[in-house]
């Protein structure tokens, strides 16, 4: 009896663990959708994913160089920009060569309520916090820089 019911508490821990890891990957999946919705909207022009992924009270703020200058100057980017810049590049046509562009992003940690993650992208490095809110993972600060001169 008593291997019984050891048997079945083991069989009961295994199940748990293998529920919260499941519900971890989809957790992750979410996040790496919601980056890869992000650096998709910019290089395509889609401003629906913005919608999707970014919250529209979220935080954008990187440090660029100017041409001809050896010095960085920050400027914050709004939503609504984001929204107006991707819907520009729509308008333009310009598309990246993503072969010839780099895109990549990677989730670094995802908690209950809380994630984070980078993209690398033509503009350079945004590294990008997340929250779980109303049931969907959404971007609520970016913190991004041009490449380094080489």
């Amino acid at each position: 009896m008593q291997t019984m019911k050891s048997t079945l508490l083991l069989l009961f821990f295994a199940l748990l663990s293998g529920a919260t890891v499941l519900a971890q990957n989809a957790a992750t999946d979410s996040v790496t959708l919601a980056l890869n919705d992000y650096i998709d909207a910019f290089y395509f022009g889609d401003t629906t994913k913005i919608h999707r992924s970014v919250d529209p009270s979220a935080y954008k703020y990187g440090y660029y160089r100017p041409r001809n200058s050896n010095s960085f100057e920050g400027s914050q980017m709004t939503f609504r920009e984001m929204i107006d810049y991707a819907a520009g590049v729509l308008r333009k046509g310009k598309n990246p060569n993503v072969e010839k562009f780099p895109r990549k992003t990677e989730v670094y940690e995802v908690l209950d309520k809380t994630a984070c993650g980078k993209v690398t992208a033509w503009w350079g490095t945004d590294y990008i916090l997340l929250a779980k809110l109303n049931g969907g993972w959404k971007i609520t600060h970016v913190l991004w820089q041009s490449p380094a001169k080489q």
